[in-house]
């Protein structure tokens, strides 16, 4: 089992989604988390994502990541225009094959780190990396996301490909030889048992702790009541 001891946890906040924003960012931020995530899912406009993420920058007491809406054609507008406000460095979440070539210029400008999202496939992701960098991205600033929970594409699949990348880039392949995010909750939350609010919080730390032991080094949660726990495995 590779677990890896030095894994973060960042913890997510869907923020266009939340009425008291202000407040529960300080109750995130009070918790054991390593990094505070800002989502902004269901936006009306830019305008109105950028000046959210401009009201809360004085508040942020802790590393952050900032992740776009999830829509392609939306992200290559919002993430370069969420970044150009962004005064220290930040994990930028994230850029495919539909939308690296107009993230990567900002972050680049930025100093920023890029979560790059390729389907469950190593030789995809190794080619992601290649056209990032290619453009100018410090290799060192690119985390691999191989767009998977730990339960999403069925546990054993999952893990082996997670396992496959960090042996790889032991082995020397620099383009696979980076720190792996996962966004735990992403998947199980699309399953049906989650709509059991009792049993969600176990389905997350089944999923995060899988691919810790995979050898995650960034696991992304949702639920701020699983952070401790998490911290203690």
């Amino acid at each position: 089992m590779n677990v890896n001891a030095n894994t973060k946890y960042i913890l997510e906040i869907p923020i266009m989604e939340i009425e008291n924003k202000k407040e529960t960012l300080t109750e995130y931020q009070n918790t054991k988390c390593d990094f505070i995530g800002l989502k902004f899912s269901k936006i009306e406009n830019i305008e109105e994502a950028i000046n959210t993420l401009k009201g809360l920058l004085p508040f942020i007491k802790k590393p952050l990541m900032v992740r776009g809406c999830g829509d392609d054609s939306m992200d290559k507008e919002l993430l370069p225009a969420l970044i150009s406000q962004l005064p220290f460095q930040c994990i930028i979440a994230h850029a495919n094959e539909n939308t690296y070539k107009n993230i990567v210029p900002a972050i680049i400008k930025g100093d920023h780190k890029l979560v790059i999202r390729t389907p469950i496939d190593i030789n995809l992701c190794k080619e992601m990396n290649i056209l990032a960098s290619d453009m100018g991205l410090n290799l060192a600033n690119i985390l691999i996301d191989t767009d998977i929970g730990g339960l999403g594409y069925g546990l054993e699949y999952g893990y082996s490909i997670m396992e496959k990348i960090k042996l790889e880039g032991i082995k020397g392949d620099r383009h696979l030889n980076l720190p792996i995010i996962s966004f735990v909750a992403e998947e199980t939350a699309k399953t049906k048992e989650a709509k059991n609010k009792t049993l969600a919080p176990f389905l997350e730390i089944a999923s995060a702790t899988a691919v810790k032991a995979a050898g995650a080094d960034y696991i992304v949660i949702n639920d701020k009541n699983i952070i401790e726990v998490m911290e203690n495995l």
